[in-house]
């Protein structure tokens, strides 16, 4: 996917546990490790504004696109399986 999450990055940088920020967030363990590990398909600007508010950042903190891999053709569509 060529979104990428960076939570992981934030977390060590504020030195807080998954469960810490899920509590203060208040989403779950499971639900935030969805979206940390990259597997989810949306984010709530709510959860994302909550998000950058406990960690004292910017969206652009969080997530960043990456372009998709070389070797795909140009204007080529890849889907998930």
């Amino acid at each position: 996917m060529p979104i990428a999450v960076d939570i992981d990055v934030m977390l060590a940088k504020r030195k807080m546990s998954v469960g810490e920020l899920a509590e203060r967030v208040g989403i779950t363990p499971a639900n935030l490790a969805v979206l940390k590990n990259g597997r989810a398909k949306a984010v709530r600007f709510t959860t994302l504004a909550a998000l950058c508010e406990v960690l004292e950042c910017q969206p652009g903190d969080l997530l960043r696109w990456e372009p998709e891999a070389a070797d795909a053709p140009a204007g080529s569509v890849t889907r998930a399986p």
